[in-house]
């Protein structure tokens, strides 16, 4: 199994359970478009593109099932703990990709909460687990490891791959801004063909912060 396998399975449901803005924007659309990042907010030269889905899209259409785990439910947790209390429809909620040499990250603006406690909760309970695809393969360790933030009502968190002494992590934020809420993912992604680098976490840290105040100001 390769290290991309598995973040494939790790980020199955990070962009399920949410809809993005089509057509004319009306509210909560027309405050939800003023509260997301644009390419003027990113240095010249990194890579930002607004992602488009089909309002008409179910939840993981055409993505593979996550891979198991012991303890049950960790591979996935955090992105269905989203799904779980996700609002659908049009303006619910917008994503896009930013990308710099060393760091690719997805962004998404939702106009309802993220419970936070049952977030911090899954990632208590998968602070250390195993991963496989079929009952019969060995276990691959996985960690889940809280991140430092200085805002209050936010959570970060990298979770590391631990397979034959090497390490390959992705990265999760999720924050509440008054009523609206920003959470995103980011991998360690190198690009010379980008002329802005970025390195993680911090790169991430101070996107998703940025992208927090910008919501919080509208």
């Amino acid at each position: 199994m390769t290290c991309r396998a598995l973040i494939a399975a790790l980020t199955v449901f990070v962009l399920s359970g949410c809809t993005t803005i089509t057509g004319t924007a009306t509210w909560p659309g027309a405050k939800l478009e003023r509260a997301v990042l644009t390419e003027a907010d990113f240095p010249p030269g990194v890579r930002f593109e607004r992602i488009s889905r089909n309002p008409g899209e179910g939840d993981n259409a055409n993505s593979p099932p996550p891979m198991l785990s012991r303890p049950q439910g960790c591979t996935d947790g955090l992105t269905r703990d989203i799904a779980a209390t996700a609002e659908r429809g049009p303006g619910s909620a917008s994503e896009y990709i930013v990308a710099y040499d060393g760091a690719r990250m997805i962004i998404t603006v939702l106009t309802w909460s993220l419970d936070l406690e049952r977030l911090a909760a899954t990632a208590a309970r998968c602070a250390e687990y195993e991963t496989y695809f079929d009952e019969g393969d060995p276990g691959i360790a996985m960690t889940t490891t809280p991140l430092p933030v200085d805002r209050s009502d936010a959570l970060a968190y990298q979770q590391t791959m631990h397979l034959q002494g090497d390490q390959s992590s992705v990265f999760f934020s999720f924050e509440n801004v008054g009523s609206m809420a920003v959470f995103g993912i980011a991998f360690p992604t190198p690009d010379p063909s980008i002329p802005v680098k970025g390195s993680l976490p911090q790169t991430f840290l101070d996107i998703t912060a940025k992208q927090a105040e910008r919501a919080e100001a509208v």
